[in-house]
């Protein structure tokens, strides 16, 4: 390595730390990247992509099972686990080398191994085989080493009976039973593809309703739908002990009255959360602070150490791939000396890509409320479009959060087929602060799915046309 001073240094080649050296080298700035795994990150190897597409695989699974109701004819329907798992590694594959083209496109520097910081402006590397690296410095160093499962007491998968989302993305087994402890957006995927290749799921959530995060109306939809679809769900309930056996796991749930039953499972998933990956990055060497296992930055992804940084999963919650990487353009952007503008949390839309999938932005009706807003709610049922009865999809909802007195759009709420493509819709409203107005007199195409947007929109001001 003949270069070892920088303008910015990067530790992990994530999400946000890729976009974020691909950014700087547009911007006329020396970045090198440092990644101790792959390039993507855990979002590209063992998150977002590979989950989507082994949940591709299921969704066209349960179509081929339900031919007959489109006057098709299917038989012998079936699947091959090793080839469904084999699939979703390839495509990671394809788009790992992806990222590394784009890096050596733009000129960055990529360095395989582990990097740590040495005080602020200095980053210690060790290589692959162990053996120390040139150390690099550079007057600004962003920190983006995402973060990783979290485990509870007395529950910690153990890699065979008991999994993280590792395990259950290269399953040895397709399980006939399965635990999910969480029912956020990883857990409730799992828990979605495995019940949609025949598993017999459970999933145990310690809040009051599944998808805790979104609103309450939309979380109720959803849980109704996996019911139908076989699941058992239980929510304000806890796992509170594990007894692993030869080839399966027996699972004491414990519900709010503190009445306890067991339930014997092939394999339990642990999905309750992650947590930022601060350990062994040198951060004790900086005046860099940390807090419930995440770094505190301001606005900009800057620390309490001038010339130190952190974006993405690191620096705390929304723990999403679309956060980071924008958090890391803002903090680039802002080194270069850019008109950055920090980034409204309120705006960032999180999907789910469960079956019925789920997406939001903004506000809940609950928290609209509990702010002290008065609103107007807007809501439209699937039922009512042409485009959902057309593909067989009638089972949603869409739910709009108004502000009553200015028209601004607080929040949007979906839950049915292809909601995580609408939402885009919303959210470039929330950007543009539209108001209801310029909703309604917005033309939809038809026959669309996006047409229930507009009807959700009017429903909130009694105009609702098909409903």
């Amino acid at each position: 390595m003949a270069e070892t001073n920088f303008d910015v240094v990067i530790i992990g080649a994530g999400p946000g730390g890729y976009v974020t050296a691909i950014r700087g080298a547009q911007l006329g700035l020396k970045v090198a990247i440092v990644e101790k795994k792959h390039l993507g990150g855990i979002c590209l190897n063992w998150g977002c992509i590979p989950t989507k597409a082994l949940l591709r695989s299921a969704e066209i699974y349960t179509y081929m099972k339900h031919a007959a109701d489109y006057g098709l004819k299917a038989e012998g329907i079936g699947f091959d686990l090793q080839k469904v798992v084999e699939r979703s590694r390839g495509v990671s594959a394809q788009l790992n080398g992806g990222v590394g083209h784009l890096l050596k496109k733009n000129k960055v520097t990529v360095i395989d191994g582990t990097a740590k910081l040495n005080g602020p402006g200095r980053v210690d590397v060790t290589g692959p085989d162990g053996k120390a690296l040139p150390s690099l410095t550079a007057p600004h160093v962003i920190v983006a080493t995402g973060a990783r499962p979290r485990a509870l007491p007395g529950l910690e998968p153990d890699g065979k009976l008991v999994w993280t989302y590792f395990e259950a993305l290269k399953p040895d087994i397709m399980p006939k039973s399965l635990l999910v402890i969480g029912s956020g957006a990883i857990g409730i995927e799992f828990a979605s593809f495995f019940n949609s290749l025949g598993a017999e799921v459970t999933v145990v959530e310690v809040l009051d309703q599944v998808m805790p995060v979104e609103d309450a109306e939309i979380a109720a939809f959803a849980e109704k739908q996996f019911k139908k679809h076989g699941m058992t769900i239980m929510t304000k309930a806890k796992v509170t002990r594990l007894v692993k056996g030869a080839n399966s796991v027996t699972c004491t749930v414990e519900d709010a009255k503190g009445k306890t039953r067991e339930i014997i499972v092939d394999r339990v998933i642990s999905a309750v959360g992650v947590v930022g990956n601060i350990e062994g990055v040198g951060l004790e060497t900086t005046q860099a602070k940390t807090d419930r296992g995440c770094v505190v930055v301001d606005g900009f992804c800057r620390t309490a150490e001038p010339g130190v940084y952190a974006i993405g999963d690191v620096a705390g919650p929304p723990m999403l791939a679309h956060k980071a990487e924008h958090e890391g353009v803002i903090c680039i952007e802002k080194i270069a000396g850019l008109d950055s503008h920090p980034m409204d949390k309120n705006r960032i839309p999180g999907c789910t890509y469960c079956h019925p999938q789920v997406a939001s932005v903004g506000l809940t009706e609950a928290k609209a409320k509990a702010a002290g807003r008065e609103v107007k709610v807007g809501r439209f049922p699937f039922l009512g479009n042409g485009k959902a009865i057309a593909l067989g999809e009638p089972d949603g909802m869409l739910k709009t959060v108004f502000d009553a007195k200015t028209g601004e759009l607080l929040g949007a709420h979906m839950v049915g087929a292809e909601v995580t493509e609408l939402i885009q819709g919303f959210v470039v409203a929330m950007g543009l602060e539209t108001t209801e107005e310029d909703l309604i007199h917005t033309v939809f195409p038809h026959p669309t799915l996006s047409e229930m947007m507009h009807e959700a929109v009017m429903d909130a001001y009694g105009r609702a046309i098909h409903f």
